[in-house]
């Protein structure tokens, strides 16, 4: 059964206030995986009900799990939670040939229970400016040098590049506004990284900036990895969690 119960709430406390500060951690890091275990995307985790991620993931509501509080996929010791997802919103101007609103919502099946090891990260607002050179974070359980689908949560640091550099790299036309780019400085996302977080420090809270979108099909990490613009998408995500 995986149908979610509207609950109507009378507060107006803003969904995002329990999101963590301070020192940087990966609890809001998601794995979605089929139902056989294998990982395919990551995402993050923004309230007790909802996960951001890619839309080219391409979620499938009551198949594909929502895996918390995982740190090495190998072990069954972890005190994970693994979720149902109830509902998929793809942001309506998705574009899958350029990857332009490269966005989904999930809402789970149940509230995420938060613990120690599971919480929700903080989002960029629509007026974020996070400077160029900066260095971010970005993790996930995708391919590394070495293994196509490492066990243990990868992170590495990525300084944001300008829209403008970016443009040089990738070409003017394929770096839109609802692009952000990181990275090129050795070390690169790939293929199962697509819905993880890039987060940076700001005003002194970890942020959610970016969500890994694309990056050049070999993964070389002397090029930049471009995510979708959280703070040019924040206004979408707000009304969608609100209305639904």
């Amino acid at each position: 059964h995986c149908s979610a119960e509207t609950v109507v709430s009378s507060h107006t406390d803003s969904p995002y206030l329990s999101c963590m500060s301070g020192s940087i951690n990966h609890q809001h890091s998601v794995s979605l995986q089929h139902p056989n275990g294998f990982h395919f995307c990551g995402g993050s985790l923004i309230n007790e009900n909802w996960v951001l991620t890619a839309a080219q993931c391409a979620v499938m509501v009551c198949s594909h799990r929502v895996i918390l509080g995982e740190h090495n996929r190998g072990s069954n010791d972890e005190p994970i939670q693994i979720q149902l997802v109830s509902k998929v919103i793809t942001h309506p101007l998705y574009n899958r040939a350029n990857f332009n609103n490269d966005i989904a919502l999930l809402k789970l099946s149940a509230p995420v229970t938060f613990t120690p090891r599971i919480s929700p990260v903080c989002l960029a607002t629509s007026n974020t400016n996070i400077l160029p050179g900066t260095r971010c974070f970005t993790t996930g359980w995708g391919q590394t040098a070495t293994t196509t689908s490492p066990e243990i949560l990868q992170q590495t640091v990525v300084p944001i590049i300008s829209p403008a550099v970016c443009r040089q790299i990738w070409g003017q036309s394929r770096i839109t506004d609802a692009m952000i780019c990181a990275g090129a400085s050795g070390s690169s996302t790939c293929q199962g990284d697509s819905g993880g977080p890039l987060v940076c420090e700001s005003s002194g809270v970890w942020t959610l900036v970016g969500s890994v979108s694309w990056e050049r099909s070999t993964c070389d990490p002397r090029f930049p990895a471009v995510f979708a613009s959280i703070s040019q998408l924040r206004s979408w995500i707000d009304k969608t969690i609100s209305s639904n």
